[in-house]
């Protein structure tokens, strides 16, 4: 199973803003944003270059592919599913990553980052309608019920998702703490995406 594995601390810094993409470290002083909000590398404290309108789409699409924690060839299948579909194809991009089970697993406060929800799900902690899936990328529609595993409920994680602290649920989610059960009440509208990009410069990307 592929997987980015540069330095999350890194990627971030490229972009020049957090992504969360080491959990509750993001939000200490311990955040390379906090102490260098400069891009990596050697160059890092030098003028910044303008960009061209290309290189302004290619960012940000590689912006979404770090936030997400997905590589270039399933984005670029979302991409060809989302034309598929009717309504806004940004939009509708947006909405199959947010659908994704380790994306889903994560906003529901069940693991502190993508990549630990992602572990979460290969190891088989999570069932979707009553059957256990080990797939991160499995696609979740509204009216799935996600139910954490009897024999998974006193995982650290699980036991932070209990008692109830963490990130805000999304409205279209519902969470039952006690029994550690989560349903999907609907798709995701972009007024309830928090992600911090702009899925029109990457619908224009891969529009060349």
């Amino acid at each position: 199973m592929a997987v980015n594995h540069d330095p999350k601390c890194r990627q971030c810094r490229r972009e020049g803003m957090k992504l969360f993409l080491k959990g509750n470290r993001c939000y200490t002083r311990k955040c390379a944003i906090e102490r260098r909000d400069f891009p990596p590398g050697q160059h890092g404290h030098g003028p910044q270059k303008k960009m061209t309108e290309y290189a302004t789409q290619l960012r940000e699409k590689q912006k979404m592919k770090r936030y997400y924690r997905v590589l270039d060839r399933p984005l670029g299948n979302y991409m060809r599913e989302a034309e598929r579909r009717r309504g806004v194809t940004g939009e509708n991009l947006l909405q199959l990553l947010e659908m994704r089970l380790d994306n889903v697993i994560y906003r529901l406060n069940m693991a502190a980052s993508r990549a630990e929800a992602r572990q979460e799900v290969t190891h088989r902690h999570f069932m979707v309608n009553g059957r256990r899936v080990n797939i991160p990328s499995y696609i979740l529609r509204p009216g799935d019920t996600i139910e954490v595993h009897e024999g998974s409920r006193k995982l650290p994680s699980m036991l932070a998702a209990l008692s109830g602290t963490g990130r805000r649920i999304p409205e279209w989610l519902s969470l039952d703490p006690t029994n550690l059960t989560a349903k999907v009440l609907a798709a995701p509208t972009r007024e309830q995406i928090d992600a911090p990009v702009e899925e029109q410069l990457i619908v224009e990307y891969y529009s060349r």
